[in-house]
């Protein structure tokens, strides 16, 4: 049976991973998700024989992913927005390695050290690729703590799928604020071998050899097309994203993650002066539902991006809409929330003519 509590984002989440039937967990602690690493360390080990190791550094964490990913183990790390960016060369390498593994990003304030307050700005960092070469991260954005839970399973299932890094893209509130969770039956540990893993050279089968670097330029451009192809397959069947009250909107709030649900409650005060707002919130950020936003703005008068960032989100609403309506953004910086008010008064600001 499911057990409802009431727990904290971050607490929350390592719950999910436990009984998901995660199989390690290497990180570094980082203001503000480093509830992860504690309350996995705490609960663990003693529950499933779950391996929780503190590594020396955010680079050691990720290289240890990468050398337990390649076992076929479900494995995991989590961090904050400078020790996710520490990471970024070897979530390259298990990108092209093809390796399933589960990222946690709960963002925080930037640039560099910046605040430990809420921040959206990993967008472009986490879509777009943060590391080099031609990649992609399938990446999730819950907006609730019930969210952070079902993005854990769901992360894995989805890394398992396509052999990629699954991201869950939450931020510094989420982590942080607590509501009442339904958390699934636990789930047992696998013990199958899957048939890529590194398991050594065994008599029934000839030894994997998993890596990111091939020295002849026709091998790694077949790479690169191999991975562009799942890519485009990603993007046909894995696009989320949920509408509320868009049937009969006029304008349209576009936000991920926590931002959404303000936007809802901008949309309801809104109504409730004649205006008719919509909600659209994307849940996978890559792969991003472009044709969904393309569909809406036939029939809408403009959208309105609210971010907590400087407009990163925006570009891919914009190449969705393609210049047919207007596309409004305002974003709120430095760890501070955008609030009802704000997003209110500049949605009647920038549409005052259009919804005359």
């Amino acid at each position: 049976m499911n057990e409802i509590k009431l727990m904290k984002g971050n607490e929350a989440l390592a719950e999910a991973a436990i009984r998901a039937g995660c199989d390690g967990y290497f990180g570094y602690p980082i203001t503000p998700q480093s509830e992860i690493l504690e309350y996995l360390t705490l609960e663990a080990r003693q529950r499933t024989g779950m391996v929780v190791l503190q590594a020396e550094s955010e680079v050691a964490a990720i290289n240890m992913v990468y050398g337990a990913a390649g076992t076929g183990k479900r494995v995991m790390t989590s961090s904050s927005s400078p020790g996710i960016s520490l990471m970024q060369e070897c979530i390259s390498y298990i990108a092209c390695a093809e390796l399933p593994c589960l990222l946690v990003n709960v963002m925080r304030g930037g640039p560099g050290l910046g605040t430990i307050q809420p921040s959206q700005g990993d967008y472009f960092q986490t879509v777009k690729g943060g590391g080099h070469g031609d990649y992609r991260l399938i990446t999730l954005a819950p907006s609730t703590v019930q969210e952070m839970v079902d993005h854990v399973r769901l992360g894995f299932d989805l890394a398992f799928k396509w052999k990629n890094p699954v991201m869950i893209l939450a931020d510094g509130a989420l982590g942080q604020m607590m509501e009442k969770v339904e958390l699934f039956p636990q789930i047992p540990r696998k013990i199958n071998i899957e048939p890529w893993a590194t398991v050594g050279k065994p008599k029934e089968r000839e030894r994997n050899i998993i890596t990111s670097l091939y020295l002849v330029t026709e091998v790694m451009e077949k790479i690169n097309l191999d991975l562009q192809k799942k890519y485009k397959e990603i993007e046909k069947t894995e696009i989320r994203y949920e509408m509320t009250g868009c049937d009969d909107a006029e304008i349209i709030l576009v936000a991920f993650g926590l931002v959404a649900r303000i936007c809802t409650k901008v949309a309801e005060l809104a109504r409730e002066k004649g205006i008719k707002v919509g909600v659209f919130r994307p849940i996978t950020l890559f792969p991003f539902p472009y044709d969904e936003l393309s569909k809406l703005s036939e029939r809408v008068k403009g959208f309105h991006v609210v971010e907590m960032n400087a407009g990163q989100m925006v570009e891919d609403v914009r190449l969705s809409v393609n210049g047919k309506v207007p596309v409004e953004f305002l974003g709120r910086m430095g760890g501070i929330i955008p609030s009802v008010d704000d997003i209110l008064q500049a949605l009647e600001l920038n549409y005052a003519g259009a919804l005359l």
